[in-house]
């Protein structure tokens, strides 16, 4: 396995780390990312609008959410937000939120209306939902790390439960069920499907590495191995594994030092997309879904790929 610990300065000349040639079928050779908004305090939780053509992106700091549309720049769109963190959008075009100062997974539909979806798992109140990717099945998984109880990121309190857990909603809801150990993660974090859903990865922000565990008829997560191990070192301030994809070849996109790390099915770093910003997620948009957007910092950056992400439920 590859480990590189990277600052990249903001401003410094990026493109593509390239560690095998492979990665030129991903990305074309001479990319870079584009700068399309900044003046932010730290973006996350990326997520396009299939039918409506723009971005939504949180800023958990500033307690906003706002509106990216190419060509009209950025909007407000939520403030207070809850500091919210991770979103999608069901197979409805519902979005799905976590929020960290409510502790709370949360759906809002188009008209307006708000319903919680998660808030305690046995009595006790979640950490704080923090990224979350729906299933084909209508079935929602989401990592609940304890970043949101922290100050800046969150709302400073104790926790109630002595884990840290990724739990699954079934597709007509009910009480979240724990679908790992509870002690198989210090903070976990990004999760993500492979194309055909036979796969579903987890990533330990802190510990640096990928999980992957198959799916089951039942919706349950088996045969937990470590997938990849050294992404960075596990320190924010040199980049860490937090947003993760994967694309519809099953390659693993995630965040971590110098940018975002590319990583094919068999477990091989084939390189680093470099950003010049420390990352904290990312998702494809745009008409053809082969723009990949990056929220990194204090800006949204831009890349095109020559490939689309696993086809989710709400892209179809």
């Amino acid at each position: 396995m590859y480990c590189r610990r990277v600052i990249v300065e903001r401003g410094a000349a990026v493109g593509i780390d390239a560690r095998s040639d492979a990665i030129y079928e991903l990305v074309e050779r001479g990319s870079e990312v584009e700068r399309v908004a900044t003046g932010f305090t730290f973006t996350e939780g990326p997520i396009w609008h299939p039918t409506e053509r723009y971005l939504l992106f949180s800023d958990m700091p500033g307690n906003v959410r706002r509106k990216y549309t190419p060509g009209s720049g950025v909007e407000e769109v939520m403030r207070p937000s809850n500091k919210c963190n991770g979103m999608t959008f069901d197979a409805d075009l519902n979005l799905l939120v976590c929020e960290h100062v409510t502790s709370s997974l949360v759906r809002e539909r188009p008209d307006g209306t708000r319903e919680t979806l998660a808030t305690h798992f046995e009595g006790k109140e979640l950490n704080s939902p923090n990224d979350v990717v729906v299933h084909s099945s209508g079935a929602i998984y989401f990592s609940d790390p304890w970043y949101g109880r922290m100050p800046v990121f969150g709302e400073e309190r104790d926790r109630e439960l002595g884990f840290q857990g990724v739990y699954r909603l079934a597709s007509g809801g009910g009480d979240p069920e724990l679908v790992v150990d509870r002690d198989a993660y210090e903070q976990p974090n990004g999760v993500c499907f492979s194309p055909d859903e036979s796969l579903c990865y987890v990533n330990d922000t802190p510990g640096a590495y990928i999980d992957v565990y198959d799916v089951g008829d039942d919706g349950s997560l088996e045969n937990r191995r470590r997938f990849f191990t050294g992404v960075g070192s596990g320190v924010i301030e040199e980049g860490i594994p937090d947003g993760m994809k994967c694309d519809e070849r099953g390659s693993i996109w995630v965040t971590g030092p110098g940018g975002i790390w590319v990583i094919d099915a068999e477990g091989e770093l084939l390189g680093v997309v470099e950003v010049p910003e420390n990352t904290g997620n990312l998702t494809w948009g745009g008409e053809d879904w082969h723009t990949l957007y990056v929220p990194s910092s204090t800006s949204l950056y831009a890349i095109e790929t020559l490939v689309g992400p696993r086809r989710e439920p709400y892209m179809r």
